[in-house]
């Protein structure tokens, strides 16, 4: 696989889409003091279906007054081709990879998944200012405080909600989210599934919405997700 390959496989597949929040109050100026949020504020418009708020506090982080956009790339972490679309990009971003990165990086695409589905959310900003509540939301979160709001849909309407969740580590992944594969004995998507939707909602002014199309989740001739 080569780098570019990797990269479309991470930003835009049938494994891996963008959610984008746009906050665009930043760009009319206004005057910031001690204690007083911007007038004028408004919420976060998104790309996707639903949007994840951008609100911090302007008089705690400052003004910037321009377009602030937060990006959420949610994949598919237990389809393979992601797997190896991470391991070639950490491969690439090293000089002279040695055997041990190698040798951990061919066990992490080859991991079993067979009882799980797991998507992966990591966030970046035009601001990193604007990522501090965010992610406190993220690292505080629990499978408990997610688990009746977090789901994935099938366009029938059947729902699978989450069984566990894992905030993010040093491994560069970003937050995990685990569901079962195989509810009632049987797999809840199959290849001939139209599409899916993940959900997440975190409050009432942070969710997470995304579409998949899963008709398109071939890789190797195989149905991979």
């Amino acid at each position: 696989m080569s780098k570019k390959d990797a990269e479309k496989l991470l930003t835009d597949s049938p494994w891996s889409q963008t959610q984008v929040d746009t906050d665009t109050s930043e760009l009319f100026f206004s005057p910031t003091r001690p204690g007083a949020a911007s007038s004028g504020r408004s919420s976060a418009a998104s790309s996707a279906t639903g949007q994840a708020s951008i609100n911090n506090n302007r008089a705690d982080r400052g003004a910037v007054n321009q377009a602030v956009e937060v990006k959420y790339r949610i994949c598919f972490l237990s389809a393979r081709p992601i797997r190896e679309a991470l391991a070639r990009m950490i491969i690439a971003a090293q000089h002279e990879p040695d055997a041990d990165l190698i040798s951990r990086l061919q066990a992490f695409v080859q991991r079993d998944f067979s009882l799980y589905i797991v998507i992966a959310v990591s966030i970046d900003s035009t601001d990193q200012r604007f990522l501090g509540p965010i992610m406190q939301q993220i690292n505080s979160a629990t499978a408990g405080s997610l688990k009746n709001k977090t789901y994935l849909e099938t366009p029938d309407g059947k729902r699978l909600f989450l069984s566990g969740y894992q905030p993010p580590i040093a491994d560069g992944l970003g937050a995990k989210f685990i569901f079962p594969r195989r509810p009632k004995g049987e797999e809840f998507l199959k290849a001939g599934t139209i599409g899916v939707r993940f959900v997440a909602e975190f409050s009432d002014d942070f969710k997470l919405n995304m579409r998949f199309k899963v008709s398109d989740m071939i890789y190797d001739n195989k149905f991979e997700y």
